[in-house]
């Protein structure tokens, strides 16, 4: 493999910083909530990762269109990585929400509409990976790759909407207009509010460096694939 760009390890140390730097001001420069106090300081970690891993489903359904167009394997190794680097946000956004939900909602987990979306996408895209696995020829598995992961994507819009298109939900809307079933929904302070966007900018920078190290493994295990199958 060659030697890490520069950007690469430049992006390496500041999104450690930023990471450091939102930890600090999560729970040093963000007040505390009235009801909840600390574990409302999940919210943070919880939006960031869920914002990060949809972002990160919808570029995979991009990459997978010029795929189809292109037909150059470099877009199924961005799309595979761009899956892959997701899938592990998006698990840690429903492992934090159920943190969030036991001593808020007495449980640690209910089939409310967006727990019960966001764990059908988690489960779409894990299938993509499974599906991957049993095709053995590279440009067949590219092209299935691409065709399923656009239209894996309907599912990332349909889970940032149920709550606000399904009236009965306990699932807060932090920002805009709350429902009124809601359980567990504050207003935020402007503290709260810098706090959730600069945490929105850094895990989207530890996205980023994540996705570039993913995509040039990708790489690698491609020339070893090639390799393989020049021997037969």
């Amino acid at each position: 493999m060659k030697p890490q760009p520069v950007a690469l390890k430049v992006l390496n140390v500041v999104s450690v910083l930023l990471f450091l730097a939102a930890l600090g001001m999560v729970f040093l420069y963000a007040p505390l909530e009235e009801t909840m106090n600390y574990v409302q300081k999940i919210f943070y970690f919880h939006v960031a990762n869920a914002w990060v891993g949809m972002l990160g489903f919808i570029a995979a359904a991009v990459a997978g269109v010029v795929y189809l167009v292109k037909h150059d394997q470099k877009w199924d190794i961005i799309e595979l990585a761009a899956v892959e680097i997701s899938l592990i946000f998006f698990i840690t956004t429903i492992i934090t929400g159920s943190i969030w939900a036991r001593p808020v909602w007495n449980t640690w987990w209910t089939w409310d509409t967006r727990l019960t979306t966001a764990t059908i996408l988690e489960m779409i895209y894990i299938a993509y990976l499974l599906l991957r696995q049993g095709i053995e020829d590279p440009d067949r598995r590219a092209r299935f790759g691409a065709v399923y992961t656009i239209i894996g994507a309907i599912s990332v819009p349909i889970t940032f909407l149920s709550i606000r298109i399904v009236s009965r939900t306990i699932h807060p809307v932090v920002i805009g207009a709350t429902n009124g079933t809601a359980t567990g929904s504050f207003n935020m302070a402007p503290q709260m509010l810098f706090t959730m966007f600069f945490a929105l900018f850094t895990f989207s920078a530890i996205f980023v460096t994540l996705f570039w190290h993913r995509i040039r493994l990708g790489q690698l295990a491609q020339q070893v694939e090639q390799l393989k199958l020049e021997e037969f």
